[in-house]
């Protein structure tokens, strides 16, 4: 017994020891926890509903379920006879109108000129002859040689050769000006018209391949080649994997701790990893908690939500999976 009462006080001593050290760690790690501010939240579900534009018989399908796209892979295409049919008739008119305006900025050809001018020349010599009848008859008709029908048969002659030199003028006239710049205009006008009705077509046209807008994963088939389209029919479902954005909420107390820039850290319940981001965005609008936020005691205060950016992803970072966001608070080691 006396042993044993001898040992007493050290066994005392190294008890109180190991108190005192747990003590010093718990402070500690309450003082860690002080300095540190945790938000809860979830990685961001960011999906694309991939259709085409223009309806049609769906005629091949890439990929399936499960396989990783890259930007501007060709996942699917559509008939695209119908397409290029249409854009085979653009095309055309497309020329005709052209044609056309060329034709009345050029003018009447060399020969046609000439026709109207030789026309011109023809009715003036028809005038002078008439003209020269016409004096003749009114000299006969003071002497009595001949009836005054007969001269007013001349008179008319006459003017209607002047009629028909005054027309070969125009014609001439218009011939060596060209067509109306109003007629120019309106061609001017059918040609714009035509070749933004094939700039349509090639449009469509190039609609009936259905590339990949991101990096990405195809998270759903939802038609099979053959099917008829309509347009906006959802053909894929991507999962976009860059950028992995995390939505969490802070409360209006803390609200001076998250600023756009900072650094945190970001954890999750299925791995050890520490992930780093970046708060890009703070909501200036306050909101309810939404039930979706992972907390350990679910409360019903405004909060504000922000958005953080990961800069080190990994495929074990899934959407949807709640994780807890960690940073130092500002002021913590003064």
């Amino acid at each position: 017994m006396s042993a044993v009462k001898r040992r007493l006080p050290v066994v005392l001593l190294i008890l109180l020891a190991v108190a005192a050290v747990l003590f010093y760690l718990w402070q500690q790690q309450a003082e860690d926890r002080s300095d540190r501010l945790l938000l809860y939240g979830n990685v961001d579900i960011r999906e694309v509903q991939l259709a085409f534009r223009q309806p049609g018989r769906l005629q091949t399908l890439n990929f399936d379920e499960g396989d990783r796209v890259a930007e501007g892979t060709l996942l699917a295409e559509l008939d695209a006879q119908p397409y290029r049919e249409a854009l085979a008739v653009a095309s055309a008119n497309t020329l005709l109108a052209r044609t056309e305006l060329n034709k009345l900025q050029a003018g009447l050809r060399p020969q046609e000129v000439e026709q109207a001018r030789a026309a011109l020349n023809q009715a003036q010599a028809v005038a002078r002859d008439a003209r020269a009848n016409h004096q003749r008859q009114q000299v006969l008709v003071k002497d009595g040689a001949v009836s005054r029908s007969m001269a007013d048969a001349a008179q008319a002659a006459h003017e209607q050769a002047q009629a028909r030199v005054h027309s070969a003028q125009a014609a001439l006239s218009q011939a060596i000006e060209g067509f109306r710049q109003e007629d120019i205009a309106a061609a001017q006008a059918r040609l714009t018209a035509a070749e933004a009705a094939e700039a349509q077509a090639e449009t469509a046209l190039a609609d009936t391949r259905l590339l990949a807008p991101a990096d990405g994963v195809i998270l759903a088939r939802v038609r099979e080649a053959g099917s008829m389209l309509v347009s906006q029919a959802a053909v894929y479902t991507l999962s976009l994997e860059h950028p992995v954005y995390v939505r969490a909420y802070v409360g209006e107390p803390d609200l001076g701790q998250v600023v756009p820039g900072r650094q945190v850290l970001i954890h999750s319940d299925s791995s050890e990893r520490v992930y780093q981001g970046q708060i890009g965005f703070v909501s200036p609008r306050a909101e309810f908690t939404p039930k979706t936020v992972e907390t350990t005691d679910l409360r019903t205060e405004l909060v504000y939500r922000l958005r953080i950016v990961v800069s080190d992803a990994d495929d074990a970072l899934r959407q949807g999976m709640p994780v807890t966001v960690e940073l130092q608070r500002t002021g913590a080691d003064e």
